[in-house]
């Protein structure tokens, strides 16, 4: 009974495992995005108005909870 069960969990590691892998070689696959560089050039649609040092500042903390620490 004691070794059935030992079976069993490491199955379903296993499986997990190999899941955890296959994510990481395919990330669209897990719904996974890659995380753009801070700043106007790395935007799909570039600002209207001028760039500035509060937005630059807002950016690069995006989405942390804490403000800016040059402000």
């Amino acid at each position: 009974m004691g070794l059935a069960r030992i079976a069993i969990m490491g199955a379903i590691g296993f499986a997990g495992y190999k899941l955890v892998r296959k994510c990481v070689a395919d990330k669209d696959e897990c719904g996974i995005s890659e995380v753009r560089d801070a700043g106007p050039d790395s935007m799909r649609n570039a600002p209207e108005e001028g760039w500035d040092n509060v937005d630059q500042a807002s950016d690069e903390s995006f989405p942390a909870s804490d403000p800016p620490a040059n402000y």
